[in-house]
């Protein structure tokens, strides 16, 4: 296809279209769609784009993203939680697997630097894959789960410094790596780091300040896009530039904002890189290499399923057979970092075009056949009896989903930080949102954890981790807000419990339309009030204390029964009325000595205003 950049669009999306959706009923995951749709649009398929290397660096944007988002999720704090299984179960494999396929490169006949670089990027499995994968078999919780969601995230850790020392291996300008080069590298990173620990923050806050959404959605693309230009200028691997960014921001106010911003930009331009990956699998190459290719994807397959297989074993693993046969054959695969490893390599001349698109070949068919080779492990896995004892008491590391918080805090003016004082004194995590920068700011300052946002976002909720959420706590001031935020709870995740606070009764009642459990304004401080004043006029704490309680009681009751009437006014002036009797016969004995209730004023019905 020879047309506008208009036309490749309507034909990426199309493809996008209709081949995701196909691809996902059968189970077998978006980037399979991906890769298979660019098989079809590319070179050795109907032709429709014929240039894929100039679509590859465009897409390429993406996997930055990507590295960006990936820096976001990885504060100090929850490396400490999962450091066994990161450092130890994903080291060793990374370390194992890399010697393994670099000792086979080898063999083949390649420098020691070509082989270091093959062999750790065939070390790399896919995290897209993998972790749709355990999504989709609902096995992220489970220990095999853990341990794989642990070595993935080593793996995206060490891609990091493998694409930053890929350019100093090859000799960016002088073919050989000098000091000069390592020195200029290293003063590049500590710029970055400096740079956007002292700037970022302070350039968000200003910009956070105009309350304008889409100069901050600019702010965060020329922050991530702009470290990695700086990076690939300095010659480095331009990922890194963006996971430094997003490290630096992973424990600042801003860092779901940020990734809610980030998420649909980083999505569909990581289809698009596998859609030019597909575009640049060489059919030819395969059809007229085929036994060399299918054994490079065998010995990729075996080499990397024994030795996850013994890592499961192994500590702090220590799985049992069964879920250590399920780790391999989840994470046996190539990942999509080693297509932008092997694209490196070659721009630096580590690796020949022939090498690179053989490995790119190995990689795409091993991704392309690991969700149907599962179907065939979990069915023999089935037939494979679970030990005595389960697990064998489990893995030796801390929860890696439990730690994360439960609880969602929207809303932290006067009402929402009582809430959220009390979940700190019960040590509970949770994750507070506020709309508010000048608040956010100053409870940050006091130590609090909270982030700026706005909770009426689905995105926001999406990156604030709300698939984990089992309870939403809605305080915003603005009832108009509560109620939005509320129905979007409600339709993004309808088994979670919401707790919201409410104006009035009206809003209660709005609010109690959508499921939510309503905590109203003044209620319980103005209740306590009354009980005081009862104690002040000289009755008994302990007599004022029930008179409380009934009360409550029977107000809460009263506001049920007005809430399955109150579109009727009618209806509702009847309930009161009957409440108001019900009322005074409930206290008229204790309050006036008579059981007349009407001898005793009753107060005005409440009205819809």
């Amino acid at each position: 296809m020879h047309g506008s950049g208009l036309e490749l669009a309507l034909v990426f999306l199309l493809a996008a279209v209709i081949a995701v959706p196909v691809f996902k009923k059968l189970g077998l995951g978006a980037v399979l769609a991906y890769l298979a749709a660019g098989v079809v649009l590319g070179p050795d398929g109907f032709g429709l784009v014929r240039d894929t290397d100039r679509i590859l660096n465009a897409a390429e944007i993406g996997v930055v993203m990507l590295l960006f988002v990936i820096g976001l999720e990885l504060s100090p704090a929850r490396l400490r939680v999962m450091r066994r299984p990161v450092f130890v179960s994903g080291g060793l494999q990374v370390l194992l697997s890399a010697l393994a396929l670099g000792a086979i490169a080898m063999a083949a006949h390649l420098s020691w630097k070509a082989a270091l670089v093959i062999g750790l990027g065939l070390a790399l499995s896919s995290t897209a894959v993998g972790l749709q994968l355990l999504g989709e078999r609902k096995e992220l919780n489970t220990d095999y789960g853990r341990l794989a969601f642990a070595i993935l995230l080593f793996q995206d850790l060490v891609a990091i410094p493998l694409l930053a020392a890929i350019p100093l291996l090859g000799g960016a300008k002088e073919q050989t790596l000098t000091w000069a080069i390592a020195m200029q590298a290293v003063g590049a990173v500590a710029l970055v780091v400096i740079g956007g620990r002292y700037l970022l923050r302070y350039v968000f806050r200003v910009v956070a300040r105009t309350k304008m959404p889409e100069v901050f959605t600019a702010t965060a693309l020329f922050a991530v896009l702009g470290s990695a230009w700086f990076m690939q200028e300095a010659g480095l691997s331009a990922g890194l530039g963006a996971f430094i960014a997003g490290v630096l921001l992973a424990d600042s106010e801003f860092r779901h904002e940020l990734e809610s911003q980030i998420q649909p930009f980083e999505g569909l331009l990581l289809g698009l890189f596998f859609i030019a990956v597909g575009m640049g699998i060489d059919l030819d190459r395969v059809v007229a290499e085929p036994l060399l290719i299918a054994g490079g994807v065998l010995a990729l397959l075996l080499v990397k399923f024994s030795i996850l297989f013994v890592v499961g074993r192994l500590w702090p693993g220590r799985l049992p057979p069964r879920e250590a046969l399920a780790l391999g054959g989840v994470l046996w695969l190539g990942g999509e970092f080693a297509f932008v490893v092997f694209n490196e390599a070659t721009r630096v001349r580590l690796i020949d075009s022939v090498v690179h698109d053989r490995l790119v070949a190995m990689v795409g068919i091993s991704m392309a056949l690991t969700p149907l080779l599962l179907i065939g492990i979990s069915r023999l896995l089935r037939r494979i009896p679970v030990a005595p004892g389960g697990s064998g008491g489990g893995p030796d590391f801390d929860d890696i989903e439990d730690h994360r918080p439960k609880v969602l805090v929207a809303g932290m003016g006067r009402f929402g930080q009582i809430v959220a004082r009390l979940l700190v004194a019960q040590r509970i995590p949770f994750v507070a949102l506020e709309s508010n920068l000048d608040t956010v700011e100053g409870l940050r300052r006091l130590g609090n954890e909270l982030y700026y946002g706005d909770p009426t976002r689905p995105d926001l909720l999406r990156a604030a981790g709300g698939e984990r959420i089992k309870v939403f706590v809605m305080a915003m001031d603005n009832p108009d807000t509560n109620t939005k935020a509320v129905r979007l709870v409600r339709r993004m995740y309808p088994d979670a419990k919401v707790f919201a606070r409410a104006r009035d009764r009206q809003h209660a009642w709005r609010l109690m339309d959508m499921g939510a459990t309503v905590f109203r304004e003044l209620f319980g401080s103005s209740l306590t009030m009354g009980e005081e004043v009862l104690v002040a006029l000289g009755m008994s704490p302990e007599m004022a204390a029930d008179h409380a309680r009934r009360f409550r009681e029977h107000d809460n009751k009263l506001l049920s029964a007005q809430h399955l009437v109150y579109d009727d006014d009618v209806a509702l002036r009847q309930t009161s009325r009957e409440s108001r009797v019900e009322l005074m016969q409930l206290f008229a004995a204790d309050s006036t000595g008579s059981d007349d209730p009407a001898q005793v004023p009753l107060p005005e019905p409440p009205t819809r205003g």
